[in-house]
């Protein structure tokens, strides 16, 4: 599906836009009368497409990332200016099943389109990461930010911080492209394409579903930011001045949503007094950090929209409702389940 001209200036470039993230991220950009070209390959269907096809200024294009011959021609039929880089072999338990597809992906792959982009002039490289890149907090009762050093401790998170220093440090302003990073906090919340291997959206889908859940390692942190609120980020960065977004690194949330899963938990009864819930306590967790989100609020304006105890009632209702009938299709899950 190809109908965008090739002399339009407003082509942003979505790859992965079929997935969790860019299906809403799509809608924003559409929203905000951008052009927008999705690159996907369709590997957990193309369902939350389906009401953006026909739309005028929405093209897509089923093509590999990892297909630097298929990627490139796309570049020769749009006259891109904006590339959001989402598709990625998502999480550190998908990247720990295919390793080797994770490589050719999140970073072979990272760097071509990168290298394309700044070929064909593209102006705004916008790059999703993640906050997993932390690992571990020094002190658990302190927090970490940009400044802080990273400590990846699963393949999915070195990937994207090899991507990520390639992007900062190689890439200056003679390049002609302003790239910038947004580490993404634990993602939840309702999308046109749904997971459920999602920390918040797997344990509110066990409750809906009356189901006892079990929860590991209870005391370790996560910063949580609902999938609406990334796409707002995203937005934040391609209407930011150059200037104050080019290089940069921005964690996407707010410093009031970081919950360890107990709290989580804590939240979940409050909505659904009977749920019945099993710890099994670990000593040691290789992740756990608590992220400050000050920068990308007083730099870019930008706040939530969503916070966790309405994305677990969200989770809840849509179950219950029975507009997502069968959680357990394994569409909703990055990992064989």
């Amino acid at each position: 599906m190809s109908n965008a001209p090739a002399n339009d200036s407003n082509v942003v470039l979505v790859t992965g836009g079929a997935g969790y993230v860019g299906s809403i991220v799509l809608r924003r950009l559409l929203e905000h009368g951008y052009r927008a070209v999705c690159v996907d390959t369709l590997r957990f269907g193309g369902a939350s497409l389906i009401d953006l096809w026909g739309h005028p200024q929405f093209a897509f294009e089923k093509v590999d990332i990892t297909n630097h011959r298929d990627l490139d021609a796309v570049f020769t039929r749009y006259d891109i200016r904006s590339v959001v880089h989402l598709a990625a072999i998502v999480g550190d338990p998908a990247c720990k099943l295919e390793p080797e597809l994770a490589r050719k992906t999140n970073l072979d792959a990272s760097i071509h389109l990168l290298e394309r982009s700044i070929q064909c002039g593209v102006k705004r490289f916008v790059f999703a990461s993640t906050c997993s890149n932390y690992g571990k907090m020094n002190s658990a009762d302190g927090y970490v930010d940009e400044t802080s050093p990273l400590a990846p401790v699963s393949l999915y998170a070195e990937l994207k911080v090899a991507f990520e220093k390639r992007l900062l440090n190689e890439v200056g302003p003679e390049f002609g492209i302003c790239p910038t990073v947004l580490r993404f906090s634990t993602v939840f919340g309702i999308s046109p394409r749904m997971r459920f291997d999602l920390t918040v959206n797997e344990f509110a889908k066990e409750v809906a579903l009356g189901n006892q859940l079990t929860v590991f390692g209870e005391q370790f942190w996560r910063p949580y930011c609902h999938v609406s609120d990334y796409s707002r980020a995203v937005l934040a960065v391609l209407e930011a001045d150059e200037k104050i977004v080019r290089s940069n690194v921005f964690n996407v949330g707010d410093t009031s949503q970081n919950y360890t899963k107990k709290m989580l938990v804590d939240e979940l009864i409050r909505q659904v007094p009977d749920a019945r819930v099993e710890y099994v306590h670990r000593d040691d967790d290789p992740r756990d950090y608590r992220v400050k989100f000050e920068k990308i609020r007083e730099v870019l304006g930008f706040r939530i929209s969503r916070t966790v105890p309405e994305g677990i009632a969200d989770v809840l209702s849509c179950i219950r409702s029975g507009v997502i009938r069968n959680p357990a299709d394994p569409s909703y899950y990055n990992i064989p389940v």
